[in-house]
């Protein structure tokens, strides 16, 4: 058995594990537009519901225009929403399940390191029964600062025990990219909801991929690095 060169895979969750962010504009979109009165396109939208729910809100309707309470209560309903219209649809990206299954038996260590709450963490590990795979779950409500800022994925390699120079991010979003490089990581993508265009100015990307079933992932899991 080869020894992988990465210790630890850390996994950003919608768009990376599971292609759901379409759900998640339609729920922000019902959320800020019916609910809150707003006139937002689904384009506005989806361009800027990334980070913490609160965050989203802020961006749309200024600082300060919910409370904590207020904002954390649109958060969980905005995710009922969600995951009502996900839950049929719900599965992971072509190729995922037996990488993780191979990965665990590598004894890769592995962690969901995401902006979602913990609600939706539950969500989804819980109804395709992924738990057993996942070392740690690093949320929206572990940090206090979200991607582009590193402390998501700094926090997933210190529950991990692991350096975070070991770590394999796999991420989707530009955004993430960023937050891997800020944290001394290097970066896998998933062209789930991006173009490979759209991620010029990272230098800590090994490649991109369209789901789990590419070559790529079998280098990976044989210790070859790129």
């Amino acid at each position: 058995m080869h020894t992988p060169t990465y210790k630890a895979f850390l996994f950003d969750m919608n768009g990376t594990m599971i292609d759901d962010m379409d759900f998640h504009t339609e729920a922000w979109h019902q959320i800020l537009n019916n609910d809150l009165q707003g006139s937002f396109s689904r384009e506005e939208v989806a361009a800027q519901m990334y980070g913490k729910n609160s965050e989203v809100l802020a961006r749309f309707f200024g600082e300060g225009r919910f409370t904590q309470e207020e904002a954390d209560e649109l958060s969980v309903q905005k995710e009922k929403i969600y995951q009502k219209a996900y839950l049929p649809h719900l599965k992971l990206i072509k190729g995922l399940d037996g990488f993780l299954e191979k990965a665990k038996e590598q004894n890769i260590q592995m962690a969901i390191a995401t902006a979602a709450i913990t609600f939706n963490i539950d969500f989804v590990v819980d109804n395709l029964h992924l738990r057993h795979y996942f070392n740690a779950l690093v949320s929206a409500d572990d940090v206090s600062k979200s991607k582009p800022h590193p402390e998501t994925f700094l926090k997933a390699a210190e529950r991990l025990g692991i350096n975070p120079e070991d770590c394999l991010v796999l991420e989707d979003a530009p955004k993430g990219v960023e937050a891997a490089q800020n944290a001394g990581m290097d970066c896998l993508v998933i062209t789930t909801m991006h173009r490979q265009d759209e991620f010029p100015a990272y230098d800590n990307i090994i490649g991109f991929v369209e789901d789990y079933t590419d070559p790529m992932l079998e280098k990976l899991l044989a210790g070859e690095k790129k």
